[in-house]
C-alpha cells in the first residue's frame, strides 16, 4: 500500500514540498492532510487519492529501483575512471545492463494523461 505522500505526488504530478506546500499529520489513526497550501490543483478528496494507489505503488517501486541503480553505478569518480580506462561505449553498456537489472515500471503521470485528452 502506497504512502499518503506518494499518492499526493501522483495527484499533483510533480514533487511536493511536504514542509511548506502540503503538511501531513498522523495522530495515531493514519495520516491525513493537515494543510494544503497549493493553489492548484485543489486539495484532493479521499476517493481521488485512493484512485491513485496503483500509480503511487509504481512510483515507490521506481524510487527503490533508482536507489539500487545508483548504488551499482558507483560514484562519479568511479564512473569517470571506468570511462578513462575502458571507453565511453563500455560505460554505456555497463549502465544499460544495470538499468535492465533494475527495470522501472512505466506509466503516464496525471499531467501526461491530461495532455493526451
Amino acid at each position: 500500500m502506497a504512502s499518503l505522500s506518494s499518492k499526493i505526488v501522483q495527484y499533483v504530478g510533480s514533487e511536493v514540498n511536504f514542509t511548506k506546500d502540503v503538511i501531513l499529520q498522523n495522530d495515531g489513526e493514519g495520516g491525513y492532510i493537515k494543510e494544503w497550501n497549493l493553489d492548484s490543483p485543489a486539495k484532493p478528496t479521499d476517493a481521488q487519492l485512493k484512485a491513485l494507489e496503483s500509480d503511487a505503488d509504481d512510483y515507490e517501486y521506481n524510487l527503490g529501483q533508482i536507489e539500487k541503480r545508483k548504488a551499482e553505478y558507483g560514484t562519479l569518480e568511479q564512473q569517470m575512471e571506468n570511462i578513462m580506462e575502458n571507453g565511453v561505449t563500455a560505460e554505456k553498456s555497463r549502465v544499460q545492463s544495470i538499468k535492465e537489472k533494475y527495470p522501472k515500471k512505466w506509466h503516464l503521470s496525471r499531467q501526461e494523461q491530461e495532455d493526451l485528452n
